[in-house]
């Protein structure tokens, strides 16, 4: 599986933002997808995640209610809605994606750069 992400770009705060992570090769057998970010100094920590059922999706207190986390079957795409940014937003995110319920997520994509400016 190979995923690849875009969308971040830099946005005043308040704006909005929409990232894709776009999953091909063989994505039989993907038990969920997740959105990561990771900060200067920071640890690389889960934003959302959903089933690739598209059921299920998880959200970090600190941006439920202003993400959102999609699937399109067809696609094979999850994107992350992002509403209403702050500038704590800013970090780079990475998608990934596991096969098992109970496993890592060990298949990522490269990072995209999300900078809110306030």
């Amino acid at each position: 599986v190979q995923l690849q992400a875009s969308g971040g770009g830099l946005v005043q705060a308040g704006g909005s933002l929409r990232l894709s992570c776009e999953a091909s090769g063989r994505t039989l057998g993907i038990y969920s997808a997740a959105w990561f970010r990771q900060a200067p100094g920071a640890e690389r920590d889960m934003v959302s995640s959903i089933a690739w059922s598209g059921i299920n999706p998880y959200y970090a207190d600190s941006v439920k209610g202003r993400f959102t986390i999609s699937r399109d079957n067809a696609k094979n795409t999850v994107y992350l809605q992002m509403n209403s940014l702050k500038s704590e937003d800013t970090a780079v995110y990475y998608c990934a994606v596991r096969k098992r319920s109970n496993g890592r997520y060990d298949i990522w994509g490269q990072g995209t750069q999300v900078t809110v400016s306030s």
